[in-house]
């Protein structure tokens, strides 16, 4: 490791962390961030108490701390510890912790002052992950409220960090080129009429049996390196074994890909970005980038992720074609052409503009802080997080003052996601029995494995049983509840378990067999030929937004709507709704039941408020649009001229006049003047125009008429009205 290029910017960054209290470095894959750079701080003296370096993925966090421990001939959890969800070795001796970003996360909850921690150190981190990126505002919170003497070390393999330097304008910036050697470059777009799966493993073979060494092979997703598996299997070369390397698989496996190829044998392994960069796959000089990844885009309305496949970007490209480079010289193969290399985009987006939230909300609410009071790389989207703090409302962890409750108060302590957090929460003091049950369902909910072979949720639940990953996590789960886990379901409890994991997605029939409403008010399907899809009720257990309309449901379960009712009648409302018929050409009244947005029962309305007719009436401008109502001359002159003080910059505080904005804020403008009429002819003869000027004031309305007055007076003594238009015409070159 002497030669090791981060060699070189390690005694800046042992003469700064005394005087700074970030540093930024900035390393390629290869350059010993994750390796050397732990072992030099571990025998700087000056830092006193424990080093935790944070990793994005479980396979390198593990992966690193067993390297690390090796260094010093010690188990993990002497000096090196290791932390992740469900597994923690860790002793009094353990100087530096490897932990993954969520762990944390959930130690700076339970220890804001982060007790006798120096240093945190961010591996990575231009992966920029939800808990990445919430652990630095939360560990940049700490530091200038508690722990002045909290030192931080951002680590990216990205060498343009212009923004994150921005982001943290006082830090100390390192740079290092790296070490790779020459990588040698082939492109080769994918036959069209060939499947993908057989063209991407054609090339493959064509493009291993003319190079040395153990290749990887990036693709996009688990279901392509199943096809391309498939296609490969049996058709490589004596000497090269075929593997696979994704998150989903068991610990054994996943070594058997990283570690070195047997002495005159090489490998293929399969993999998706998982291996882009912290970890290091021996032998590797040949790479073969499919140019795809899977990312997932959330639909904040309907709290749906959809799983799209898209082009990489040019910088995970360039990450990706660096493992063949790290030991010698490499060969990289790019399935498309130089030409698409060139129009990449250049990065990604940073999952927490695009990925759900509600995790993260519930984290920031823990904090007890707004979400605006911590210091953001990319400040969370108001869209995503208003839907995330509904939904954390809806599950009962957070009350409208987005306050924890009690439920959130017990559901934080679980070290679960908010979903399986709020069920867990609800059955603690549950018999042994339900509470198997649910922590089967909990580790199952937490990374839905759908079977093939059924979309029955307890079908699926049975097969995660005897995958070891799942049984870790559910006896993680048990034991936290201080219960020991039984390996038997009870399937009576589970459509009651499984609406209060997902009580937005309990769906009713509509119509056709297979087709359901969800509570959430979107439409999905079920494949028909199961047997409950032909149910009145079930829950949507897993499902994927479509390109078009309707999600897909990938699990599910049947319920009974009045066993429902008796165990949670909270998620049950009766509304009042007024609207408008304009078949009918009047209003229609009625009393709801309802779950969600799913109306279960209803029944006539025979009198209304002022108020509910004033709403009705609202409810017909909003269907019939905005041009609808009596614009005479008076209140259109006054609307055109307000929208030309604003398309003109004048300096008048108008509020926002677009016909969508009308239609938004009927409620502060036009509602005060329909109180007590309940026929459309009635607000057909309403004069708009002192509406408008009560809306806009009587300041700013005298300020408008001698802006932009409605006539013009000449020498002569006429009057002359004046009109307004916002187009500008040019009459100059």
């Amino acid at each position: 490791m002497s030669q090791l290029p981060i060699n070189a910017v390690i005694p800046d960054l042992m003469a700064g962390i005394s005087t700074h209290p970030q540093i930024i470095i900035s390393a390629p894959p290869g350059a010993g961030k994750s390796t050397r750079l732990p072992l030099a701080l571990l025998e700087q003296a000056t830092l006193k108490g424990k080093i935790v370096l944070l990793e994005p993925r479980r396979l390198a966090a593990r992966n690193i701390a067993r390297f690390l421990a090796q260094h010093f001939d010690e188990p993990i959890g002497q000096t090196v510890g290791l932390r992740m969800r469900g597994e923690t070795k860790v002793s009094a001796n353990t100087r530096l912790e490897v932990v993954t970003e969520g762990v944390m996360t959930r130690l700076l909850q339970v220890d804001p002052m982060l007790d006798g921690v120096s240093l945190i150190v961010f591996d990575e981190f231009h992966e920029r992950s939800l808990h990445a990126d919430l652990a630095l505002a939360l560990s940049l919170d700490c530091q200038a409220g508690l722990r002045d003497d909290l030192r931080l070390i951002v680590m990216s393999a990205t060498l343009d960090n212009q923004a994150l330097c921005q982001y943290l304008p006082d830090a100390l910036t390192l740079t290092t080129e790296g070490r790779s050697f020459p990588i040698h470059y082939q492109y080769q777009p994918l036959s069209r009429h060939t499947p993908w799966a057989s063209a991407v493993a054609s090339a493959s073979r064509d493009f291993i049996a003319q190079h040395t060494g153990s290749a990887l092979l990036f693709l996009p997703g688990m279901s392509a390196i199943r096809y391309v598996h498939a296609a490969l299997k049996g058709r490589l070369p004596d000497d090269m074994d075929l593997h696979l390397l994704h998150g989903s698989l068991d610990v054994s496996a996943q070594q058997a890909a990283i570690a070195p190829a047997p002495t005159g044998k090489r490998k293929l392994v399969l993999t998706t970005n998982i291996a882009e960069t912290s970890l290091t796959i021996e032998g590797i000089r040949l790479v073969i980038d499919a140019g795809l990844e899977r990312m997932v885009m959330h639909h904040a309305q309907t709290g749906i992720d959809k799983l799209v496949t898209r082009q990489v970007t040019r910088s995970a490209a360039i990450q990706r074609a660096g493992r063949a480079g790290r030991l010698a010289d490499g060969h990289c193969l790019r399935l498309y052409s130089e030409e698409q290399f060139q129009r990449l985009p250049v990065a990604p987006a940073a999952p927490i503009l695009r990925e759900d939230l509600t995790d993260l909300a519930l984290n920031v609410i823990q904090w007890g802080c707004e979400v605006k009071d911590l210091h953001w790389l990319d400040a969370p989207p108001t869209k995503h997080w208003q839907a995330a703090c509904l939904r954390l409302t809806q599950l009962g962890l957070i009350d409208e003052r987005h306050g924890l409750t009690a439920l959130g108060q017990r559901a934080s302590h679980l070290a679960a996601s908010p979903r399986a957090a709020a069920m867990l929460a609800r059955v603690e003091k549950a018999d042994v029995s339900l509470l198997s049950t649910a922590c089967w369902l909990a580790a199952w909910a937490e990374k839905p494995m759908t079977s093939g072979a059924s979309l029955a949720l307890v079908d699926q639940l049975r097969v995660a049983m005897s995958h070891k990953n799942y049984q870790h996590r559910a006896q993680s789960l048990a034991r936290t509840a201080g219960m020991t886990l039984q390996h038997h379901l009870d399937e009576t409890l589970l459509p009651l378990l499984a609406a209060n994991i997902w009580p937005d997605r309990i769906a009713l029939a509509r119509g056709k067999p297979g087709r359901f409403m969800m509570a959430n008010g979107h439409g999905v399907i079920l494949d028909s030929l199961e047997a409950f899809s032909r149910a009145d009720a079930v829950v949507i257990c897993d499902v994927m937004a479509g390109d078009q309309g309707d999600s897909r449901a990938y699990s599910a379960i049947a319920i009974s709507l009045t066993a429902l009712q008796e165990t949670r009648p909270d998620l049950f409302s009766h509304r009042d709704v007024v609207v408008w018929d304009d078949k009918r050409g009047t209003l229609k009244a009625e009393k709801q039941q309802r779950l969600g947005e799913l109306v279960l029962a209803c029944e006539p309305l025979d009198t209304l408020s002022a108020e509910q007719q004033a709403q009705g009436l609202l409810d017909a401008v909003r269907q019939k649009g905005i041009a609808a109502l009596n614009w005479q001359r008076g209140s259109q002159s006054l609307l055109t001229r307000a929208r030309c003080a604003q398309a003109w910059g004048l300096d008048i505080a108008l509020p926002p006049l677009s016909d969508d904005n009308l239609l938004a804020s009927l409620d502060t403008w036009l509602a005060p003047f329909i109180y007590g009429m309940s026929r459309w002819q009635a607000l057909q003869q309403l004069d708009l125009k002192p509406v408008l000027e009560a809306w806009f004031g009587f300041a700013v309305t005298q300020q408008l008429n001698a802006a932009l007055p409605t006539h013009m007076t000449v020498p002569t003594g006429s009057r002359y009205p004046l009109r307004y238009t916002r187009k500008v015409r040019r009459y100059w070159q």
